[in-house]
């Protein structure tokens, strides 16, 4: 068992009260001030790269996370999800499903200190921009990447593989090239469509060999009170394996992370017996899928 001592704790908590002031300054300016201060210098060495997690502030005792939620979103579903539909936007490239996220289950520490800058993910930012685009109008990409890394990405940092901005970002791009989830219902004949409704048993019996018996598939309720397909969640193990049976997150509220605001429901389980619509992207009005 690893201890920490008083001071340690003292500069981890000095770290995280200086960071944030640091990084409202230009990053050049915050890369000289970290030479004079030893905690944050320390924080600072190759964290683009990552640091070996037991390195990470002293707190891999904290690291006691198993399972993760790797969580992908339909365009056409999302912006029926919005209580302000019109603050939805679908870029002319997008055509498939996008990711929402990617979530430690239960993490009990998460370095919010931790700074996230564009050029932490310039090398991946056109794979970002196509499949994990921000959909709202109000938000823009790298704004919603910086979100998810300060609410979840941090939180997963404690395990190697995962300990750095990039790392994470790619691990992320990784996993939805290995879940396309588009292609898998489309070779099943189940394509958007404004007339056709499907059920859950339909998909699920498609996804299931890819993506395991621990998924879920996510529905909304538009304002026309019709169930709508919004998202997948397939649950990982901290390696990576599908699947995930930790005592304890059985029964986990697969809801957890809520959508990039502006007041997104965050989906319910697509009722086993009323079936659903898989509505189209409509890039010109996307809250009107259907016109």
């Amino acid at each position: 068992m690893i201890t920490t001592s008083v001071e340690d704790q003292k500069k981890t908590e000095m770290s995280c009260t200086v960071l944030p002031l640091l990084v409202t300054l230009s990053p050049a300016l915050f890369f000289l001030l970290l030479r004079d201060v030893s905690v944050t210098q320390g924080l600072w060495e190759d964290y683009k790269y990552g640091r070996h997690s037991s390195e990470l502030l002293h707190q891999e005792h904290n690291c006691s996370w198993t399972c993760m939620l790797f969580t992908l979103q339909w365009p056409g579903g999302f912006c029926q999800s919005l209580y302000k539909e019109t603050q939805c936007k679908i870029p002319q490239n997008i055509s498939s499903w996008t990711i929402h996220g990617l979530w430690p289950l239960h993490a009990q520490w998460c370095c919010s200190c931790w700074p996230f800058f564009q050029s932490d993910v310039q090398e991946l930012k056109e794979e970002l921009t196509e499949y994990w685009p921000s959909l709202l109008k109000t938000k823009s990409s790298f704004h919603f990447w910086k979100e998810e890394w300060i609410k979840h990405g941090s939180c997963a940092a404690c395990v190697e593989g995962f300990n750095s901005p990039l790392r994470y970002f790619q691990i992320c791009l990784k996993l939805r090239h290995q879940f396309d989830i588009y292609k898998l219902l489309e070779d099943a004949g189940i394509t958007p469509s404004c007339e056709r409704l499907y059920k859950v048993a339909e998909v699920q019996k498609v996804l299931l060999p890819h993506v395991g018996d621990k998924h879920e598939v996510q529905c909304v309720q538009d304002q026309k009170d019709r169930q709508v397909l919004f998202q997948v969640k397939v649950r990982l193990s901290r390696n990576l394996t599908i699947g995930c049976d930790h005592h304890g997150d059985t029964n986990v509220d697969l809801a957890v992370g809520l959508g990039p605001g502006q007041g997104p429901s965050t989906g319910h389980p697509c009722p086993p017996d009323a079936p659903f619509y898989y509505f189209p992207i409509n890039h010109q009005e996307p809250w009107r899928p259907c016109g």
